[in-house]
C-alpha cells in the first residue's frame, strides 16, 4: 500500500480524516507550499522503524567481527550499492566501516544525517573513479605553490 500524501492545509480542516488515514497507513506524507514536507506517523510505526535500523546495524556489525562475515558483507555490497564496483578493495572496506558507524549513530544517537552523508560521499567518489578523465583531472598535482594540508571543515 502506498503512503498517502495530503496538503498541509488539510490537516486542520480534516484532522479526523487525516488521523484515520495515519491509523490505516501508519505514515502520511504532508505536502507544504512554504516549507519542507513533513511525515506524520504513529509512535508504534516510528519505534518499529528504529528497531529495524537497530537490528540491521547490529547484524552488519556482528558480521564484521569475523573474516567470514566481512567477506559476506563485501560480497553483498554490490547488490545494495552497485556503484561500489568503482572502489578499490580497501575503499570498499572503509565504506563498510563508515556505513556501520553511521548506522550505529542513527540508532544510538538519533543522528541520521551522517548515514546519508556517508552514502552520498562514497557514491560521489565512485562517480569520479568511474570517469577516468575526471579522476585524472582531480588527482593531478596543482600548479603553483603548495599551501599545506587542508583541514577538515
Amino acid at each position: 500500500m502506498a503512503m498517502p500524501t495530503v496538503p498541509f492545509s488539510d490537516l486542520s480542516k480534516h484532522s479526523k480524516q487525516v488521523a484515520e488515514t495515519i491509523d490505516r497507513f501508519h505514515r502520511v506524507h504532508v505536502k507544504r507550499r512554504d516549507g519542507e514536507d513533513l511525515f506524520i506517523s504513529t509512535a508504534r510505526h516510528d519505534r518499529q522503524r528504529e528497531e529495524t535500523a537497530d537490528v540491521a546495524a547490529r547484524m552488519i556489525a556482528a558480521l564484521l567481527a569475523s573474516d567470514e562475515g566481512v567477506r559476506a558483507v563485501l560480497h553483498a555490497l554490490p547488490a545494495v550499492f552497485p556503484w561500489v564496483r568503482h572502489l578499490s578493495a580497501d575503499e570498499r572496506r572503509e565504506f563498510v566501516q563508515e556505513l556501520v558507524d553511521a548506522t550505529r549513530d542513527a540508532v544510538d544517537l538519533d543522528v541520521h544525517a551522517t548515514l546519508h552523508r556517508v552514502i552520498v560521499e562514497w557514491r560521489s567518489t565512485a562517480r569520479i573513479l568511474a570517469d577516468p578523465a575526471l579522476t585524472a583531472q582531480l588527482t593531478r598535482p596543482l600548479p603553483g605553490e603548495d599551501y599545506g594540508e587542508v583541514t577538515a571543515p
